[in-house]
């Protein structure tokens, strides 16, 4: 072997990869190639053991000096990549302080935290307080506390997602109510804001979760003129003072009496319209005095405390104050919608 025709051979064959070379990973490919533990230079490095001792000496410096010389081509050569580099990288994100600056776009409120936040206020200036409870309920505080039997339709799995045969997420904010009666006091006075399910198909005006907002006191001689009291200043202080407030009665397994509460349609002012039915009203919330048989599963003596309580959705309220006519806008995310509340 012509140790002189091999380091030849290895130079001309570096010197055509070097000259190739554009990239930081090419030249890492280059030295692997020539410095690597498998390299052409080590390759040299191996092959003292089959050649004559008198040449080994040879061999072994002009190994040395070739590797030597390609470490050092190599270093210069990654000098110069990462200098172009760092020029390219300034030229690109050269600032041009002439430029006028990039507006920072603002967000928004979502329309069911704001009129959320308005109840809140509303009635925490009432002397409410607000209560939360768990999204996850057992069928005993969502159900059963609150009245409501066995056999009643909401229990059924076509109204209601149940978890397992005891949990289920929770139909109305009212198991806090009953948590609330089974740990303070009276006097109560509290609302409970917050998401609820059922087993409702997407459409204009239905959706699998929405927002409600419910209230509960209970205190001594509490009566139904308290309620609607209570009531007119909320619609006052949400719709404005012009809009009329109509009780009609109804029925709910947890209160008794029991109204629907309507509120006069702002859109045609009560002649009738196509948002309205053509009725001049519209239906806002239930609400009634809370029946002694849920005071009394709650431990609160019906003969010696009364109370009222009141349900709304809030993204109801949300759709009737900013005339939105289709609920899913509420929940779609669209930008042009949502920046409308800024």
């Amino acid at each position: 072997m012509d140790v002189d025709e091999t380091i030849a051979e290895i130079e001309e064959n570096f010197e055509n990869d070097y000259r190739s070379v554009d990239t930081l990973d090419e030249l890492e490919d280059v030295k692997v190639k020539y410095l690597g533990k498998e390299g052409e230079v080590e390759k040299l490095f191996g092959m003292m053991g089959s050649i004559p001792d008198e040449k080994r000496p040879i061999l072994g410096k002009a190994a040395n000096e070739l590797k030597e010389d390609i470490s050092s081509r190599l270093k210069e050569k990654r000098s110069d990549l990462e200098k172009k580099l760092k020029e390219q990288k300034l030229k690109e994100e050269r600032l041009d302080v002439t430029l006028p600056g990039a507006e920072v776009e603002k967000g928004s409120r979502h329309p069911i935290e704001i009129v959320k936040e308005e109840l809140e206020d509303i009635f925490i200036g009432m002397g409410f307080k607000i209560a939360e409870g768990p999204e996850a309920e057992d069928e005993y505080h969502n159900f059963k506390a609150l009245n409501i039997p066995e056999d009643h339709p909401a229990r059924d799995l076509q109204d209601t997602l149940y978890i397992d045969d005891d949990l289920l997420l929770r139909t109305h904010t009212s198991p806090v109510q009953i948590r609330t009666m089974e740990d303070t006091e009276p006097p109560i006075r509290i609302i409970a804001p917050g998401r609820v399910y059922r087993a409702d198909e997407l459409d204009a005006s239905h959706s699998p979760v929405f927002h409600q907002l419910e209230g509960l006191v209970v205190n001594e001689n509490i009566t139904f003129g308290d309620l609607k009291g209570t009531i007119r200043i909320m619609v006052e202080e949400i719709y404005g003072q012009k809009r009329d407030v109509r009780f009609r009665p109804s029925y709910f397994p947890f209160t008794e009496p029991s109204a629907e509460v309507d509120v006069s349609c702002g859109v045609c002012e009560g002649a009738g319209c196509k948002l309205c039915s053509r009725t001049g009203w519209l239906e806002i919330m239930g609400s009634g005095m809370v029946h002694p048989k849920v005071l009394e599963i709650s431990g609160i003596d019906p003969h010696h405390f009364s109370g009222f309580a009141f349900g709304m959705g809030i993204d109801r309220i949300a759709m009737l104050k900013y005339g939105i006519e289709d609920i899913r806008l509420l929940f779609e995310n669209d930008r042009r919608f949502l920046q409308q509340f800024k």
